[in-house]
């Protein structure tokens, strides 16, 4: 267990008598000060959820989608302080509020580019319609990347990855290193004067489920609200108590292999068994973090990136009972989208391609084939501790990713069988509405990888060359990570 900036006010409380049911069409993109709200906060490993009501999901009621509430809606939480004004040039003012509908879900007893790759059908040999044939759309012209070099002194980056050499260490920084740097100084300073809560759309919907739950019965929640984590909540202690993600599943997979006697127990194992699980397994868990909503932004994202959390919820306390309160939860996907849709006039300062910043994962890639059993993929996942991985033909020309949330399909309704087929086959499980992969080259700038961020829905590029042949992953922990970090120690302690 754990991806506008209008001024916050008093969220909404109340009960109401809504279903958990199909989500809700994506809103528009976060913006300082803009009415239109963003898609909503809450997804998880690689797909944001939808707008909507906020359910709490009990082990004591009915079917998921019934209509009549059966318990007392969460009294909404007390409003964040105003935050500072938006650093955004020529703020729009508004009267919008953003507002949480809360209802009690009743379930069952007991409990890169500037567009993606879409997923053309594959040869009828390989049953595969999902094969992705990436290209990039970031990739600048050879002209442009030319004076590039040229422009951060003429040295050519070396083939490790861009690691500095020690000619660009004697040489002072250039025009293109001082604009660089004062493009990240100034995400770092809006990531400073806006709170967590300013990531937030206007409206939303947030699934937090109760740790009485069957865990059978929270794959099919999450599968019938096309969202990939929720928050947990401990009924008996009214505390927030961790996310549930694939990750998550991926443990319960492998309890299944390592103790297949156990088999019979496992359809009545409930979220709060999660922890043993992992124990069992050895798998190493993931600290539980959280932040008050009126937190600055910046420390939700230095405390994602120490507890290497793909996302952290917003936790408020009532300052008398003492109670928590899930307010939503934001991913590194919201917060980089975040930054890209408010800052682009900082973002386009960050000319320097990825090859010169060393940004991203080239060495000890793991990879599959399409043939490629799930089991094995889940394997490496675990092995190299990562939530994705490069399927690619025998030249290493990549042809799609498996990602931990394609294992979701495979498990529902307890068909741990389908985990022998091909990755090929699980693909075919995906929506159709699923994005492809975001390609990019290790000369693109950090500049148009924002504005894709900006544009579309990214949770990683995969780096290839001109032949689409495989050269690294980066991965949006990589891109804050460098924002946050970068040049840190030159520029002394970060408050």
């Amino acid at each position: 267990m754990d991806d506008p900036a209008a001024s916050p006010v008093p969220a909404a409380s109340g009960t109401a008598a809504a279903s958990a049911g199909a989500p809700e069409p994506d809103p528009a993109p976060p913006q300082a000060n803009v009415v239109d709200a963003p898609q909503p906060v809450g997804v998880a490993e690689s797909r944001e959820p939808v707008a909507g009501d906020e359910a709490v999901v009990g082990p004591e009621s009915a079917a998921v989608g019934s209509s009549a509430a059966s318990a007392t809606a969460a009294s909404a939480p007390a409003p964040p302080p105003t935050p500072p004004p938006a650093v955004t040039p020529n703020p729009t003012p508004t009267t919008a509020t953003k507002t949480t509908t809360t209802t009690t879900t009743p379930t069952a007893a007991g409990h890169h580019g500037h567009k993606s790759h879409e997923h053309p059908a594959s040869p009828a040999a390989l049953r595969f319609p999902h094969i992705v044939a990436p290209s990039s759309y970031l990739r600048f012209n050879k002209a442009s990347s030319a004076m590039s070099a040229q422009a951060s002194g003429g040295v050519a980056a070396p083939a490790a990855a861009g690691a500095p050499t020690d000619a660009q260490h004697r040489h002072p920084p250039s025009p293109l290193d001082r604009d660089q740097q004062q493009g990240i100084r100034a995400i770092r300073d809006f990531l400073k004067v806006r709170t967590s809560y300013d990531v937030l759309p206007l409206s939303f919907r947030l699934i937090v489920l109760d740790t009485g739950l069957l865990i059978k019965k929270s794959l099919n929640i999450l599968t019938q609200n096309s969202i990939v984590s929720a928050p947990l909540w401990d009924s008996d202690t009214s505390r927030f108590a961790g996310i549930l993600t694939a990750t998550d599943y991926i443990n319960v997979i492998q309890y299944y292999y390592q103790f297949p006697d156990e088999i019979s127990k496992l359809d009545q194992f409930r979220l709060s068994s999660l922890r043993d699980i992992e124990k069992a397994i050895g798998a190493i868990p993931i600290e539980t973090v959280s932040v008050h909503p009126s937190q600055p932004l910046y420390e939700a994202c230095r405390r994602m990136l120490k507890t290497r959390a793909r996302r952290i919820p917003l936790v408020d306390v009532d300052d008398e009972t003492g109670r928590e309160t899930v307010l939503s939860v934001i991913t590194q996907y919201r917060i980089l989208k975040f930054i890209a849709v408010n800052n682009e006039q900082n973002t386009v300062m960050l000319k320097k391609c990825v090859r010169d910043i060393n940004l991203g994962t080239y060495t000890n890639l793991a990879t599959a084939r399409m043939d490629s059993t799930v089991l094995d993929a889940i394997h490496l996942m675990v092995e190299h501790n990562i939530s994705c991985i490069p399927i690619v033909d025998a030249d290493n020309r990549v042809l799609n990713a498996f990602e931990a949330v394609d294992v979701i399909p495979c498990i529902k309704g307890g068909a741990y069988e389908e985990l022998d087929g091909s990755i090929g086959e699980a693909l075919c499980k995906r929506p159709d509405e699923s994005p492809g992969i975001y390609t990019c080259g290790e000369g693109d700038r950090l500049d148009s990888i924002f504005d894709t961020v900006r544009k579309s829905r990214v949770h990683r590029l995969v780096v290839v060359d001109d032949d689409n042949r495989l050269r690294g992953v980066i991965s949006l922990s990589d891109i804050l990570k460098y924002v946050l970090l970068e040049g840190e120690e030159d520029s002394g302690p970060q408050t």
